[in-house]
């Protein structure tokens, strides 16, 4: 896997990490969050063209996946889904303890590097993405832009939503027409939910498999360069 140059391969606290430090005097810190069978490498090509100003992390999720990599959420047969138990679609329950580690990990990295992460921005791919709407909707208070790449909402989240904690955020939701493995269909669902729960919602849809495309891209470029992910009438 392809990295991003510039960055450094760490371990911190039972946590591995590639991170790619900035020069910037204020940095703002960028979280990069892996899909089902990746790692702490497989987002880094979507980041050329990112700022020099962002502070990059990319963590490894805390458990395997089969046939390998790593997964947000315990491996199958270990964990009980109050939620209908369907291990093609993870539900809050089963994602919630990576959700509040990787909380925890961003307090605790960011204090190690005096990095000010009150408020950070982050993205997510296919179940990473799944963890990025998760956190928006735990967390609204401690994230600024939000993008979710082909992935969808987790089961059990109707309470959050009906709270509306996502009032005056904007978050990008890019996902391709041709995706077998997350049909276009559960995006299209997320935003929904998203907009019930109080969103803005800058929506890419592309002719493209389980990936993201170049026209995706460069709008998930433009979204993370706006000013402070303003809402647009």
């Amino acid at each position: 896997m392809q990295t991003a140059i510039n960055t450094e391969l760490i371990a911190f606290d039972n946590w591995t990490l590639r991170v790619r430090p900035s020069q910037s005097a204020n940095p703002r810190l960028l979280l990069l969050i892996h899909g089902w069978t990746g790692d702490e490498n497989s987002m880094w090509v979507f980041t050329r063209g990112f700022s020099p100003d962002y502070w990059m992390m990319a963590p490894r999720a805390p458990h395997p996946a089969e046939p390998s990599g790593f997964s947000w959420r315990p491996p199958r047969g270990t964990i009980r889904h109050a939620q209908g138990g369907d291990f093609g679609v993870p539900s809050l329950e089963s994602l919630l303890p990576s959700v509040e580690a990787l909380m925890l990990l961003i307090d605790q990295y960011s204090a190690s590097v005096k990095l000010d992460a009150r408020q950070f921005d982050l993205f997510g791919f296919s179940q990473g993405a799944a963890m990025v709407n998760l956190i928006g909707l735990l967390y609204p208070h401690r994230v600024r832009k939000v993008g979710v790449l082909a992935g969808f909402m987790p089961p059990g989240v109707n309470d959050l939503i009906s709270k509306k904690p996502l009032v005056g955020k904007n978050i990008f939701v890019a996902h391709g027409t041709q995706d077998q493995k997350v049909p276009v269909d559960l995006a299209r669902a997320s935003i929904d939910l998203l907009e019930q729960a109080g969103a803005h919602i800058t929506y890419c849809e592309d002719e493209a498999g389980h990936k993201l495309s170049a026209n995706c891209l460069r709008a998930l470029e433009d979204y993370l360069s706006s000013p402070e992910g303003a809402v647009k009438d």
